[in-house]
């Protein structure tokens, strides 16, 4: 870790995860007009663009180099899922409530990182856990502002980055966060590159909403360079919980730019599943003996 700055790196931190929520609100304007391969197809390319252009003179091969590839690209794969499945979920549902049921990952990685990884998950967890669950049972409701299709495929993005981030949890032993990054933006570029052909038939975009999808890309990209940086000034253990404020900035676009409110029932899912997620999240860090293990949940 580089000289410590606890304080530069939570708002580092703080910054990423305002990226990331204005990255899922662009989405939600996007794949209301085109399809969801495509927009993630573009995403993947700028945000690859941006680490060639940005990152290549100084890290050269180091950008690619890998000791565990075939995991490596099974995390890619992993994420690339998680955006297409959020992708799908921003098009049926508000970005606050999606949001929110992704951010069950984390609680998911909780209980299963016992059995996989050999961590202690003890009743707290467990308790921790359902909770959670509750929470998102009260966003998820029958008569709330979501649907069927919207809350699968929500929960489907959740599954998936459950198993990115265990796999963010096993490599970060071996590999750098920069070259694991970089096979994401590659992998996401090729499979959604590939798909473009197919998932694109209309005219292309007008000018705006060629800026709001290079938007999208380097919401994505700069998103996680900040992560990074601020997980080389602050520990972990410190910025785990502080991943939620991503809740509130979603609630905060989603106002400003839908002008969608969440009612009292879906709020107060919000804060059940956040609680439960900032609690479980302090737990894991202070049982791990690597608590500088960064962990991304950034679909």
């Amino acid at each position: 870790m580089d000289s410590a700055r606890p304080l530069s790196g939570v708002l580092l931190f703080v910054l990423g995860l305002f990226l990331f929520a204005c990255m899922d609100t662009t989405v939600k304007y996007l794949t209301a007009r085109y399809p969801v391969p495509a927009v993630a197809a573009l995403r993947y390319m700028v945000h690859g663009l941006l680490m060639v252009v940005l990152l290549a003179p100084t890290e050269g091969r180091r950008l690619v180099q890998t000791q565990r590839t075939g995991w490596v690209l099974v995390r890619a794969l992993c994420l690339a899922g998680a955006t297409l499945f959020m992708g799908l979920a921003l098009q049926r549902m508000p970005v606050a409530e999606t949001t929110a049921m992704v951010f069950i990952s984390p609680l998911l990685v909780v209980l299963v990182a016992g059995p996989l990884l050999g961590e202690k998950v003890g009743p707290f967890d467990w308790i921790a856990a359902l909770l959670g669950f509750l929470g998102i049972l009260l966003i998820a409701r029958p008569g709330g502002a979501t649907d069927v299709a919207g809350v699968l495929y929500a929960l489907g993005a959740a599954a998936v980055m459950t198993g990115y981030q265990l796999l963010s949890r096993t490599l970060a032993a071996t590999e750098r966060t920069i070259a694991m990054l970089f096979h994401t933006a590659l992998l996401g570029s090729l499979l959604f590159g590939l798909a473009l052909p197919w998932s694109w038939q209309g005219p292309l975009p007008p000018l705006p909403h060629v800026g709001l999808f290079l938007i999208v890309g380097a919401c994505g990209g700069m998103g996680h360079y900040l992560f990074t940086a601020a997980y080389r000034q602050t520990p972990a253990s410190a910025l785990a919980p502080l991943t939620y404020v991503q809740l509130l900035w979603a609630v905060l676009l989603g106002w400003l730019v839908f002008d969608h409110v969440p009612d009292a029932l879906s709020v107060a899912g919000m804060c059940v599943v956040t609680a439960c997620g900032i609690s479980a999240a302090i737990r894991s860090h202070r049982s791990r003996p690597r608590a500088d293990v960064p962990v991304d949940v950034e679909p």
